[in-house]
């Protein structure tokens, strides 16, 4: 519907009349498809919105899941270490005891030696008990003399200090152990003191 006329009015004693040029009443039906439009345009203003978010909490999430992971490998890590560290320091306690007390074992070995001429059996049988006890801590600690009389010298496991005589043995090889080496697991934990036939 186009402008209507509308009252008239006086404007100088003469009668003016006014043109409605207002623009036409929506109809119910276009007031629904207006109201759809709105919704669908809130809707598509609200969609982008909500995507933001949930990308910024996806990565949110991956990034404290990541940083998870590293924590879990840092302590792995600090856990491996400590038991690295542990098992070093008890070899390396246990080493240091059983190096401290040979030079007792080697005195119950003198003792033993000595008690074989004594007519003191009780004496005799006390110091082999001791001496057994000992050897038996020994062989706990996984300590081992070296044993290598009649084989070829090997400056790995032996100091050679006196120099033997061609009918001693063959050349090259311990004739005598002067002093007993030892060794605990792979590692020498004293070089024995040997007697070598020259080559």
């Amino acid at each position: 519907m186009k402008g209507s006329k509308v009252m008239s009015r006086k404007k100088d004693g003469k009668t003016v009349e006014k043109e409605n040029l207002g623009t036409e009443q929506p109809s119910e039906d276009n007031q629904e498809t207006a109201a759809e439009v709105n919704t669908e345009n809130a809707e598509a203003e609200n969609e982008p919105a909500e995507n933001r978010e949930l990308e910024e909490a996806r990565a949110k999430a991956d990034e404290y899941l990541s940083l998870a992971q590293r924590v879990q490998a840092d302590f792995e890590n600090f856990r491996r270490r400590n038991e690295s560290i542990r098992a070093d320091a008890y070899a390396d306690g246990r080493k240091d005891v059983a190096a401290v007390m040979l030079p007792v074992l080697d005195n119950l070995e003198r003792a033993v030696e000595a008690a074989a001429g004594s007519t003191d059996e009780a004496l005799k049988s006390g110091v082999e008990m001791v001496l057994k006890q000992m050897n038996d801590a020994y062989l706990k600690l996984e300590v081992k003399p070296i044993n290598r009389l009649g084989e070829k010298f090997d400056p790995n496991l032996e100091n050679a200090i006196l120099q033997g005589t061609e009918d001693e043995g063959e050349p090259g090889t311990v004739c005598q152990v002067l002093q007993k080496g030892y060794m605990i697991g792979d590692k020498v934990l004293r070089h024995a003191m040997v007697k070598v036939v020259p080559e």
